[in-house]
């Protein structure tokens, strides 16, 4: 007799966004931008059997960005686990990486940029996960049937670069395009106080190169092979952070981001928390490219409230030590309002008058987000 599935557990997110620009965009984009989205989960726990079914669905409207207003999978996978091994299959999200500025090893999914400008949001990648968990270290295997294309803002949206970019005509360095089956590999394991990942990824890269025709842009995605490491420790109240990566694609290259986070518990015999980041951002390509982070330091103080409300807010400015005309400053904030909301500040604010660099197609889109999310 077959083991029915039980009755699935439901929970997620919902969200008000508002985000307000400081000046009107590069074609007269206006500067106020409204939109909703929704993140339910739902999970099935299939009886006895070790396994269960996991479904993330996303969708947001954006009232004034076509390409905003988009529907993902997120989440849609099996799991089983049986003795030191789990194996999934389908559609997920997976996350490589211990600091803070960029996630350099973060390689196995797509960015879905128009949520976010910092590449903290993903989209579902389809994938088949095996993982063995051994004394001597945690080893997983990927096999990637399918590439997903990275998102961009529309002509009608902020964030975005100054001639559009034509997602619609992509091109691919494989014959199979979308269907390229990557694979990828990735090693953890903890020495003491020193947690270390070395990862691999040989497919096609998720950073497309943006190639101009005419009046338009038409990424470019090219095979790569990408080796990472990275390494986190910590030594009382310090925080010891290394991401590393080598990249052969359409241009071969290295980076490093590497920095500490030390914490302040209890300041002024408080319940409050102060930690103070720093860290150095290396890119091997040089001034001379649109490389993000080939030489700078990123600085920011993280303030912990400990309250009932989880209250923190995060002030950090990322200097280009070959520019100091380049900087962005950047400011996050959340504090829930009870047990089912929770309200977010975003705040981005760029200096840099430097048309060679990556973000001064963006110059004029300092903006403050406020969003409201509602649990349930």
């Amino acid at each position: 007799m077959a083991t029915p599935l039980l009755h699935p557990d439901m929970r997620g997110q919902t969200a008000l966004e508002y985000r307000q620009f400081f000046q009107t965009g590069v074609d007269g984009q206006r500067n106020g931008q409204i939109s909703i989205a929704i993140e339910p989960q739902f999970y099935w726990d299939i009886g006895d059997t070790q396994s269960s079914i996991t479904f993330t669905p996303f969708y947001r409207y954006d009232e004034m960005d076509s390409e905003r207003t988009h529907g993902d999978i997120r989440e849609l996978f099996y799991l089983n686990y049986w003795g030191d091994y789990e194996i999934r299959a389908g559609i997920n999200k997976v996350f490589w990486g211990v600091t803070e500025a960029e996630h350099l090893v973060d390689v196995i999914n797509q960015i879905d940029s128009v949520e976010a400008i910092d590449g903290e949001d993903k989209l579902g990648q389809p994938m088949l996960q095996l993982t063995s968990i051994k004394d001597w270290g945690v080893t997983e295997l990927y096999l990637l049937p399918y590439f997903r294309e990275r998102t961009f803002a529309g002509h009608n949206g902020r964030l975005r670069t100054v001639v559009p970019i034509d997602t619609d005509h992509a091109q691919f360095e494989s014959s199979a395009k979308q269907n390229h089956v990557d694979v990828a590999a990735r090693y953890t394991n903890t020495f003491g106080d020193w947690d270390l990942g070395l990862s691999y990824l040989q497919g096609t890269d998720r950073e497309p190169y943006l190639i101009p025709a005419g009046t338009k842009i038409i990424p470019y995605y090219a095979q790569m092979k990408h080796a990472g490491l990275s390494v986190q420790g910590t030594k009382g109240n310090w925080l010891w952070k290394l991401e590393a990566s080598y990249k052969d694609s359409y241009q071969t290259y290295t980076a490093t981001d590497i920095g500490f986070e030390y914490t302040l518990f209890g300041i002024g015999g408080s319940n409050y928390d102060l930690g103070l980041l720093s860290e150095y951002l290396y890119d091997s390509r040089g001034p001379a490219t649109l490389a993000v982070g080939q030489n700078d330091l990123f600085s920011a103080v993280r303030l912990s409230l400990n309250d009932e409300a989880s209250t923190q807010v995060l002030l950090g400015v990322t200097q280009d030590l070959d520019d100091s005309d380049i900087r962005l400053l950047k400011i996050e904030a959340s504090k829930r309002l009870n047990n089912a909301l929770k309200l977010n500040l975003d705040a981005w604010v760029s200096h840099n008058h430097t048309p060679t660099d990556s973000l001064y197609s963006i110059r004029r889109d300092d903006f403050v987000k406020l969003t409201l999310e509602y649990y349930f």
